[in-house]
């Protein structure tokens, strides 16, 4: 089976999952509260369902478009735009009918089922598989640190020591701590022996991202090619798996972020490289593409099989599982704010991207380890103020809960058209950025 169809069917498997559950969030303190639910889809039926049953007062079915779920509710003004029953006398069956407070808690419980489904998971995760982490042990040579982060004093071969004056465990973490969380100062220990406190800008992440170094520390690795990709210039120029770099362009190779650096720094060019191969050198001409790639990676496999394994008893793959998903929400949240950017726009993601996330291969821990994120991602989604989407309603019930005044059905109305429209764009947005990268990345 292709890489693309694996990525598929997961893809459909995990969100079919997630929608259902989400579903049932908002479904179940329906019934609980007596409303009636006339509908519950996954996928949207429109024109015709690949699949429907009426058993009650309820119709289950599966429709064929694959861009989300729904239940429709009898007395409310949501996707379905039913105005015919909206004009006519309330039921005492009928979500307008019900008290507030009971309202609210029917559009928080698909937001809140999938914070429990993230959070549950990965209580299962490490309850079953545990976790492992990257000491320094692990990485004897150190990091090689990036251009900008050594204008702040930091040096290749340094090993992270303690992030704001606390030990850090996993080190490969700290890319995404700089990145997301508040890191006032690293101490580190530099290849001489020596230790050293450095002071981070405030605004980090932010020069992260604008400088484009989202991974400014990386594993020191051999520099030996262990991937070739089809379709770019190094394989067009001979390089295979297993080439040792000895030097580019005349200049001594030791290691993987120093050949990366030279070709990058002669990006626009031909470049000269000297490779050992089987014992044996070979001299080999290639010029990057037109995005300064020539196609080869070294993905760290020496350090495969490396990391300190921690085991979790129940008690505590609970409370693990809670504040690593507590952490992943945070994190989301905290990167949100890059999307209102000029450039973060550019890497708004649709369903490709998605996709993406998922391994080649058949993985069911990868699996389940991006469910997780994704439950997570939809929660935050959904919560968020705009009509039509669950924080929309959760919005216009707060404001009458404060308030004590219900706005009107026409109003709601026009937000609910105004948020569905606005939805489609972002949606088509999404997806035609996908669409671009895949034709001209």
């Amino acid at each position: 089976m292709s890489p693309f169809a694996v990525k598929a069917i997961q893809l459909l498997l995990s969100l079919s999952i997630l929608i259902v559950l989400h579903e049932l969030g908002h479904f179940i303190p329906a019934k609980l509260f007596k409303t009636r639910v006339e509908k519950f889809f996954l996928f949207f039926d429109v024109k015709f369902a690949l699949f429907k049953k009426k058993i009650g007062e309820t119709v289950y079915g599966i429709g064929w478009l694959p861009l989300g779920g729904y239940v429709k509710i009898s007395g409310m003004i949501d996707e379905s735009m039913d105005k015919e029953q909206m004009e006519k006398p309330p039921e005492p069956w009928e979500f307008r009918s019900k008290p507030t407070w009971q309202r609210l808690i029917i559009m928080l419980g698909g937001v809140t089922v999938n914070i429990i489904v993230g959070f549950v998971i990965y209580m299962g995760i490490l309850f079953f598989n545990g976790t492992t982490i990257i000491t320094n042990d692990d990485i004897p040579r150190g990091f090689a640190v990036a251009d900008t982060f050594k204008e702040m004093g930091f040096q290749d071969g340094d090993h992270i020591l303690q992030v704001n004056g606390k030990d850090f465990e996993d080190v490969t973490l700290i890319n995404k701590h700089l990145f997301l969380r508040d890191v006032q100062n690293i101490t580190v220990e530099h290849s001489d022996g020596t230790t050293e406190t450095i002071a981070m800008p405030e605004d980090i992440g932010t020069k992260m991202f604008q400088q484009d170094v989202l991974r400014p520390f990386n594993p020191m690795r051999n520099a030996v090619i262990d991937t070739v990709a089809a379709d770019y210039p190094a394989m067009a120029a001979g390089f295979k798996n297993g080439d040792s770099i000895v030097s580019v362009n005349g200049t001594k190779v030791g290691h993987w972020h120093q050949f990366t650096s030279l070709v990058k720094a002669n990006k626009d060019t031909e470049n000269t490289i000297v490779v050992s191969r089987n014992n044996t050198l070979e001299t080999l001409t290639v010029t990057p593409n037109e995005t300064g790639q020539i196609g080869v990676n070294n993905y760290a496999k020496e350090l495969a099989g490396n990391g300190t394994k921690i085991k979790y008893g129940l008690g505590e793959s609970i409370t693990g599982g809670i504040s690593y998903g507590y952490n992943v929400l945070t994190d989301y949240v905290t990167q949100f704010k890059y999307v209102f950017t000029a450039k973060g726009a550019t890497q708004v993601g649709g369903f490709g991207a998605i996709g993406s996330l998922f391994p080649d291969t058949w993985n069911w821990l990868s699996f389940w380890e991006t469910t997780a994120l994704i439950s997570i991602i939809l929660a935050f989604m959904n919560i968020l103020p705009i009509p039509a989407l669950d924080g929309g309603h959760v919005m216009f019930l707060l404001y009458e809960m404060i308030s004590g005044r219900k706005p009107g059905d026409k109003f709601m109305e026009y937000a609910q058209m105004v948020g569905f429209f606005l939805l489609i764009a972002l949606v088509l947005f999404a997806n035609g950025n996908d669409i671009y990268r895949w034709l001209f990345e």
